[in-house]
């Protein structure tokens, strides 16, 4: 007997950077949104009580090196349920492309195991346990839209009426998140968060207002390293005639439009010449 839960992928509405914090993390002040995009994680009971990992895409951990297989050793771990589990990933999220793929999985597989092992724990619970797998994978838990704080443990659920639809596109660039977190400079922080912005851009169900707030700075410092997210994200923006902003650390680029036959064209002018271009919309939390 199995499940399967949806790993849906987020944007960033907002990603101020406050400044690094004397245990070696940033501190962040964010506003996140899940869409559409997702992997598929199913979970079945395994007879030999022990972990195991099938992932369906290339270039992806099948060990402990897996952030969806540390999840459920922690949950063993937290829990005490000694049962063993088979985790199958069925991969449509871009890897290491700042949507939260991995962490995503993650949480799909402790909200996944909370149900298959029946042992009635809440998101909350479920969210603090992921803090301690990675900073995006409490969020990951709740879903939908949420302002995140702290070094990402600091989640708060928020419901709006907005239901956009956004067009996402990779680059064809592999970015290191640590390595731009630690690229990041004093010129980078912000002193004044973006995020509230968005927040009332959200709360007004004001699209217009939400995309003029957008905000990442930790855009620059991608740039920096990686020279050629700036000529991609000039001709993405020249092709689609509208603006583009960066999610997470990059690469990813994303877009915010009100209808689906705009988003559908905009889409369809960047195929041309992209190979990884997805359609999406905006999800609710649980």
């Amino acid at each position: 007997m199995g499940l399967v839960e949806h790993a849906f992928a987020k944007i960033n509405l907002s990603l101020d950077v406050l400044g690094r914090r004397p245990d070696g993390y940033h501190e962040v002040d964010m506003v996140m949104q899940t869409v559409d995009l997702a992997d598929l994680v199913f979970l079945e009971d395994n007879p030999d009580e022990d972990i195991t990992l099938e992932v369906q895409a290339t270039h992806v951990p099948q060990d402990e090196r897996n952030l969806a297989y540390a999840a459920a050793r922690l949950f063993r771990e937290r829990s005490g349920v000694r049962r063993g589990v088979h985790i199958r990933l069925d991969k449509h999220i871009p890897v290491a492309a700042g949507l939260a793929g991995g962490s995503a999985d993650a949480a799909a597989v402790l909200r996944g195991l909370n149900r298959l092992w029946g042992t009635g724990l809440s998101l909350d619970q479920l969210a603090e346990w992921g803090a301690s797998i990675g900073s995006d994978v409490p969020f990951c838990v709740y879903q939908g839209c949420a302002r995140v704080r702290g070094r990402g443990e600091q989640v708060q659920p928020f419901q709006h009426g907005l239901r956009l639809w956004t067009v996402l596109v990779r680059p064809p660039v592999f970015v290191s998140t640590a390595d731009v977190y630690h690229a990041l400079t004093e010129r980078d922080f912000v002193s004044q968060p973006r995020s509230a912005a968005v927040m009332r851009a959200l709360r007004d169900d004001d699209w217009l207002a939400l995309r003029g707030a957008v905000h990442n700075s930790m855009a620059a410092a991608a740039r920096r390293l990686y020279p050629e997210i700036e000529s991609f994200h000039s001709r993405v923006e020249e092709a689609a005639q509208v603006p583009f902003f960066m999610s997470g650390s990059g690469p990813t680029l994303f877009a915010l439009l009100p209808a689906e036959s705009h988003a559908r064209r905009v889409r369809n002018a960047l195929m041309g010449f992209l190979r990884e271009v997805y359609l999406c919309r905006f999800v609710g939390g649980l």
